[in-house]
This record gives structure tokens, C-alpha cells and sequence, in this order.
């Protein structure tokens, strides 16, 4: 409407109330364009577009990317939004042409995201090291992210001295710091990365940098703050491929309570709080509804000086409001993932304080549709780049097999896919350990013994695919034959546990199923290592320690030995709870990298014979 027609919109919210796009009712509803119903955070902001005696200011944020950039993976692939009305979606050449579109004609426009950006599954970009992620991210201007658990997936340095800055290690163009598309070298990331609440577990200190703050265009040549408070999910430096023995996590609210208290006296009064923890809020994208979980319950408690809320890393869709504690509404959002959609918060700032407008704020999620937009050619030639590259890497040889090595177990729960894994774990656990690289405290005392979890009650085994022999190349393993067989990113950790936690474990290979039948879940074992089961025994009394040999020696079950297993199996996550309390972790490569490395070691490698385990 005409300026003079129009009424001044108050700062002062008077209207205080939960909205989502379909709670707000008719008028909102009809406001739903192809690109998604906008969430008020009250009536008046339906006026925001014309409140020009404000600055207006646009954040933009996707999350979870996981380096998928060609397009979304198939169960992701489609989402749903209002009326039930299906989108397929992925890839970053049409993110970009989306992201173009949004930013169009926007004097303050700021794109960031809750992380999860790299360590992903793609073959095409886990094998180059993630390299080519940070590539598409910084082509599409990417200003900063959280750090997500998965962005420890490798180590802190890793994180913040290759991805951030560049810096090659440990092999240059074979581990990393791969040829981009414009042939040069890695040189890191246009944007950085920030966590308040990831610390050093020796000092206290945080990792990276708490917050951010980002400088908006108020005209006259004035400028204006907004801050960015960065959160990592709880339990981070424990998960099972973020598993980092140096890190420790602190409390997410408290943390950010304490951070926007500093940005107030630093003189910020726009707040932003982006956190890799999530929520669930129903089915359709464009708003949510019935909300639970954990950046949920933070949404409701953290203080007020927040305006905004951005969530990831629970690949969900939802686009709503939410109270804060004085009842004022403020933008709940996640952007699901994989470049499902592009979230869209619009705020309106006083000129005088740099406050946020609340009664004026907006909140839509955009789909990254691939069907009514033209990709971005840069991006498009970036994708296809890496993909040629990654075929001609993929057929890299890295070894010689003599025969074929399958997941079939023998009666005794053997195979020679499991003996080949479990003696690359043992392999692994006792290589040294470069601190500077990984970040790790711990001093590196190698495995005597590993154990590898071939077919857990739960969970999943990291034996993906056999090796099987290929008579055309004379037994050639490829790069990308040995990554896709073994492997999903977990790591190999050699850990202190004592004889009767062995033995323990050994025991809990046998359960009872729901429906009372008898399951068995072995351990492959190192071929140092020689079982003797009785399963005519009871369950619980099948493992005799003295017939469990460890270098010709029985199990000891009142000493401790160096174990090499996968972090998932000894967090008790498939289902092997006998390994809790271990100690004095050390890391390794994640399981994929370590195993092509034991195959390069190895040369060639031959099956085993099938005589490490026997039953009775």
C-alpha cells in the first residue's frame, strides 16, 4: 500500500502468540507461493516488505549437506509440503541458482549454516578428502557455519588447519589437497567454522571461535552488529565417528545464555543462535507442528536476548515460531538435508539500537526444486569435475589379491572377509600416532589384540561389500573397490580394557531373540588370536578364558590389554555393552582411509585359512 496509507508498525509487541504457517490461519495461507508459506511472527509482519524505516536484513542457511552435491540422495530426494504437494529436490548447481534468485535485489543478505557441510558418503567427495564440498560452498558464498559432530569426523586439525586454512597433511594429492577444478591446489575455505560449546578437555578452551559477528548496511553509512552463537550436539566427543578423546562438550543453553549476555555488553542487540542439534516437527516442510526434542526444549528456555533459532544435524523439515520465555514468538527452523531446502529468515532492525522488530519477523523454507530452474552453470561445472575426477581415481590400483574374500561364515561364525578386516584393525591399532595431526592427549600404546563386529544384534557391521577377485585384472584391488567394501566412517580406536571385559564380550556374542530363538553375532579376531567356544553350554557360560589365546597365552581375566576395535562397537552401539568404562582411547583414520592404507602396506594379500574360531 501507499506509504501514507500505511500504519506505523509498532516495536513493541503487544500480540504474543505460537504461530506456524498453517496455525496463522487464512491470510497467512494465502500468502503460499510454489516456494513455501511463510511463518508470521505476528499479522503485522505480513507489511514487512514495505518497512522501509527499517533495515532489513536477510539470513539465509541450509544444513547437513554431507557433500552431497550432485543431488539428494533417493530417500531424500522428495519433499512434502503444504496440502501434501510432493517437490523433488538436490543438488547445489540448482542450490545456487535458488540461492541467486533469493538474494536478488537484498542490500543485507547473510548465508550460513548449522554444519554437517563435509564428511558425508558420496564417493565422489569423501575420497578427495571433502575437498570438493568446501570448493561448491565457497563458489556459493557460504559466510560461516557451526560445526557439526561430523566435522570432527577427522580431527580438529583437520578441521581447523586443512578445511579452514588449506594446509596439506599427511600426503599431499593423495590424502588430500587435491587439484580443484580450476587446477589448483586446496587452499581451504572462504568461511569459517565456530562452536561455543566444543572445548579442549585439557585446558577448558574452546576449539574454535564461540560467536561471530556479522556488519549490515543501515544507509547513511552506518552499520549495524548481529551476532552468531554457534552450538555443537552434546556427546560429540564421544560419538562413534566424531569419537574424539581430547574434546569435551559443555551445556548447550547455559553456553548460549552466557555468550548472547557477552554480546549484549559488547553492544550486540541482534542475536542469532545457530546450533548443529535439532528437533522433529511433522511432515511438511513449509511449517511445523507438534514439536519435541532436544533444540526444541532449548528453544523454549533460552534467553530472550535470542531472536532467531537455527537447528540441524536430525535431517528435518519444519518452519515455525516459537515463544521465547517471555512469550515472545521467534523463528524455530531446520532445513532437513543433503540441499533439500534453503531457509529464509527475514528480520526488521531499529535503526537507532540494532534491535530486532520481533512483531516483523518472517520465516519461509525454500525447496532446491530441479525442475523449474536452470542449474548454475559454475556449479554444474564444479560437480561434474569432481565427478571425472573421482571415476579416474576410483581406478586407481592399491593392491593385489590372490582370491576372493567373502562376508559367508563358516558354522563357526568366520569368514575370510572378517578375518581380513579384524587383521587390518589389529594393523591399525598399532601404528603411531602423528598428535599434531589428530589432536589426540593420549600416549599410543599399540593393540595386542583386535575384535570386529561381523553381524551385531544392532546396528550395522563396517564390512559393506566382499572382495572379490576379478580374473580381467589379475586381481587389482581399485581405490574405490577397497573404499566401498570396507567402511562408513567410523574409526578404529585402541582402547585399555581388562581380560574379563574380553571375555565379557566374547560371551555376548550369543542372546536370546524376542521371539525366543538363539542368535548368534560373532567377532572376527586378529590372527593372533585362536577361540574355542562350547555352545552345548548354557548362554553366558560358553566362553572358556583358557581356551581364548592371545599370542599362544590364555585370556587373563585379571589383566588389562590394548584393544583394537571400531568406536561404534565400543560405545556398546551395536548392541556389545561389556566394553564400557574402557580407557586411555586412541584414534586412528576413519575405517575407510585406514583400510586402503593396510592395503598399500600389504602389497598383496591372500584369505586366510578359516581356523581362528571353533565350536562345540
Amino acid at each position: 500500500m501507499p506509504r501514507a496509507a500505511r500504519p506505523r508498525l509498532r516495536e513493541d509487541v503487544t500480540r504474543r502468540r505460537f504461530l506456524t504457517a498453517t496455525a496463522a490461519g487464512t491470510a497467512a495461507l494465502a500468502t503460499t507461493t510454489a516456494l513455501g508459506a511463510p511463518a508470521f511472527a505476528t499479522d503485522d509482519a505480513r507489511d514487512a516488505a514495505t518497512a522501509d524505516e527499517y533495515v532489513d536484513v536477510q539470513l539465509l542457511n541450509i544444513t547437513d549437506l554431507h557433500g552431497y552435491l550432485q543431488a539428494a540422495p533417493a530417500s531424500n530426494a522428495t519433499i512434502t509440503g503444504a496440502g501434501g504437494e510432493r517437490f523433488h529436490v538436490g543438488g547445489v548447481p540448482y542450490l545456487a541458482a535458488h540461492l541467486n534468485q533469493l538474494r536478488e535485489g537484498r542490500r543485507n543478505s547473510l548465508f550460513f549454516a548449522p554444519g554437517d557441510l563435509f564428511s558425508g558418503w558420496e564417493f565422489d567427495v569423501a575420497s578427495f578428502a571433502d575437498e570438493p564440498t568446501v570448493e561448491a560452498l565457497n563458489a556459493m558464498g557460504l559466510q560461516f557455519s557451526s560445526a557439526g559432530n561430523h566435522e570432527f569426523d577427522k580431527s580438529p586439525f583437520f578441521l581447523t588447519q586443512h578445511m579452514e586454512r588449506g594446509v596439506p597433511f599427511p600426503q599431499s594429492g593423495w590424502d588430500d589437497n587435491f587439484p580443484d577444478s580450476t587446477g589448483a591446489r586446496f587452499r581451504g575455505a572462504d568461511f569459517r567454522y565456530y562452536s561455543a560449546n566444543m572445548t579442549w578437555r585439557r585446558n577448558g578452551r574452546t576449539v574454535l571461535p564461540p560467536y561471530n559477528i556479522e556488519w549490515v548496511d543501515a544507509g547513511g553509512g552506518r552499520r549495524l552488529p548481529i551476532g552468531f552463537i554457534h552450538l555443537t550436539v552434546l556427546g560429540t566427543d564421544t560419538g562413534s565417528t566424531s569419537y574424539q578423546p581430547a574434546l569435551a562438550s559443555l551445556d548447550e543453553t547455559a553456553t548460549a545464555d552466557a555468550y548472547a549476555a557477552e554480546l549484549k555488553k559488547r553492544g550486540v542487540n541482534a542475536i542469532v543462535l545457530v546450533m548443529h542439534d535439532g528437533a522433529v516437527a511433522g511432515s511438511d516442510f513449509t511449517s511445523g507442528s507438534n514439536p519435541s526434542g532436544p533444540a526444541y526444549d532449548l528453544a523454549k528456555a533460552v534467553t530472550p536476548d535470542i531472536d532467531a533459532i537455527v537447528t540441524g544435524h536430525w535431517h528435518c523439515l519444519f518452519n515455525m515460531m516459537v515463544p521465547d520465555p517471555n512469550g515472545v514468538p521467534r523463528p524455530f527452523v531446520e532445513a532437513g538435508c543433503h540441499g533439500q531446502v534453503i531457509n529464509e529468515i527475514s528480520l526488521r532492525l531499529d535503526r537507532r539500537t540494532g534491535k530486532v522488530v520481533r512483531d516483523l519477523t518472517t520465516t519461509v523454507n525454500h525447496p532446491n526444486t530441479r525442475d523449474d530452474i536452470d542449474p548454475d552453470p559454475h556449479l554444474k561445472d564444479i560437480c561434474d569435475y569432481w565427478n571425472g575426477y573421482s571415476a579416474r581415481r576410483g581406478a586407481t590400483p592399491v593392491a593385489k589379491q590372490t582370491a576372493s574374500f567373502t562376508r559367508t561364515r563358516n558354522a563357526a561364525g568366520e569368514s575370510t572377509m572378517g578375518d581380513l578386516v579384524a587383521d587390518w584393525a589389529l594393523w591399525a591399532g598399532r601404528q603411531p600416532i602423528d598428535r599434531t595431526n589428530n589432536g589426540n592427549l593420549y600416549p599410543l600404546d599399540p593393540a595386542e589384540l583386535s575384535l570386529i563386529a561381523i553381524a551385531p544384534a544392532t546396528g550395522s557391521t563396517i564390512i559393506a561389500n566382499d572382495l572379490a577377485y576379478d580374473d580381467a585384472s589379475g586381481g587389482t584391488v581399485t581405490f574405490q573397490k577397497a573404499w566401498t567394501s570396507v567402511g562408513y566412517g567410523d574409526p578404529i580406536l585402541t582402547v585399555t580394557v581388562t581380560g574379563k571385559q574380553l571375555h565379557d564380550a566374547l560371551e555376548q556374542q550369543w542372546s536370546t531373540a524376542a521371539n525366543g530363538t538363539e542368535r548368534y553375532a560373532p567377532f572376527a579376531v586378529s590372527a593372533n588370536v585362536r577361540c574355542a567356544y562350547d555352545t552345548a553350554k548354557a548362554i553366558g557360560d560358553r566362553v572358556d578364558p583358557a581356551k581364548v589365546l592371545i599370542d599362544g597365552t590364555p585370556l587373563d581375566t585379571a589383566r588389562t590389554y590394548r584393544l583394537a576395535a571400531t568406536a561404534y562397537t565400543l560405545i556398546g552401539a551395536d548392541g556389545y555393552t561389556a566394553f564400557a568404562g574402557f580407557s586411555r582411547p586412541v584414534r586412528t583414520q576413519r575405517d575407510f582411509e585406514s583400510f586402503i592404507a593396510y592395503l598399500k602396506h600389504q602389497g598383496t594379500i591372500t584369505p586366510a585359512a578359516l581356523d581362528r574360531v571353533s565350536t562345540s
